[in-house]
């Protein structure tokens, strides 16, 4: 399984032989190009996940090709090192200012620049895994922080967020509204955190309408209750006054209602799990139970929502 694609833009044969060579033993898919132009076009045709560029090409400045792909949506996300001779601050800055990630001068330690390109690509991964609305982690984080959790022995619980009717306001209030209702949920869960759980508890946004916290707390009864009241209270600023005084969105010709939360829960306290599937289909499970109104489990017990 290869470590990442790198392309490497210097014009001297010699050192991006060595980089070829060397990288692609440490198991990365490298590829080479001798001049600005042909990086352009090779990033566009194929997207790397590191761009090692040098400064002095034949046919156009480092600087000028570090330009042009952090003007392009599609590749301005790439991280970019400078390789270089030079060590003025000078260039330096101008390489930074430019959205350059990090800056390597020549003669270069490859252990050293074998670092840094690991933690660019690491960090870069780490980024595109954080929803950009919200702040809030996506799928791969939240996996693993529960595979973590699974390899432990300790009480959490896993807690299922979901925004309802929430596709119905962007239907009617448009994508912008939605965002600002997803960065304002994700504000009252990171308060809930702070106010009613602990310095291990971790918040994550995995859907489009759907928020999840992992929780260590004894309880999570204050967090829970708190979370509802303070949605249910603060969602009405997000609607025309119009809607707040009747009490729904007019779809068309369809009544529909003002957004709520729906939450549900599974906990170690009450669960043995074999797998993370098994948690986020309880959760959802018991999310869906509380919605509808039926606080009873399958296997007879109370609700575990209502139980803490």
């Amino acid at each position: 399984m290869s470590n990442g694609r790198i392309l490497v833009v210097e014009d001297d044969f010699d050192i991006s032989n060595m980089l070829k060579i060397y990288f692609s033993g440490q198991g990365y898919a490298v590829e080479v190009a001798g001049k600005g132009g042909d990086a352009i076009t090779s990033t566009r045709r194929q997207l790397p996940n590191l761009i090692v560029l040098d400064i002095n090409l034949p046919d156009m400045s480092g600087y000028d090709v570090c330009r042009e792909l952090r003007t392009t949506t599609r590749t301005k996300h790439i991280p970019i090192i400078f390789l270089t001779q030079k060590d003025e601050r000078s260039d330096k800055i101008t390489g930074l200012e430019l959205g350059a990630d990090d800056y390597v001068t020549k003669p270069f330690d490859i252990e050293e620049l074998k670092l840094r390109i690991g933690n660019a690509i690491s960090a870069a991964k780490k980024h595109k895994e954080i929803n950009p609305v919200s702040g809030f982690p996506t799928g791969a984080p939240i996996e693993e922080h529960l595979r973590e959790l699974m390899r432990k022995d300790a009480d959490w619980s896993y807690i299922d967020v979901k925004i309802i009717n929430f596709d119905s306001f962007k239907e009617v209030y448009g994508w912008q509204a939605g965002d600002e209702v997803l960065r304002a949920t994700a504000l009252m869960v990171a308060d809930m955190l702070e106010q009613h759980g602990t310095s291990d508890d971790f918040a994550g946004h995995p859907g489009p309408d759907n928020f999840v916290i992992i929780s260590q707390a004894d309880t999570t009864d204050p967090l829970v209750d708190s979370l509802q009241d303070r949605f249910a209270t603060e969602i009405q600023q997000h609607y025309s006054f119009i809607d707040r005084e009747r009490g729904y969105m007019l779809v068309g010709d369809d009544q529909k209602e003002l957004m709520t939360l729906a939450i549900g829960s599974v906990s170690t306290r009450t669960h043995q799990f074999s797998d993370i599937r098994e948690i986020t289909e309880l959760a959802a499970d018991d999310r869906r139970r509380k919605l509808s109104g039926d606080t009873s489990s399958d296997d007879g017990s109370s609700d575990i929502l209502t139980a803490w």
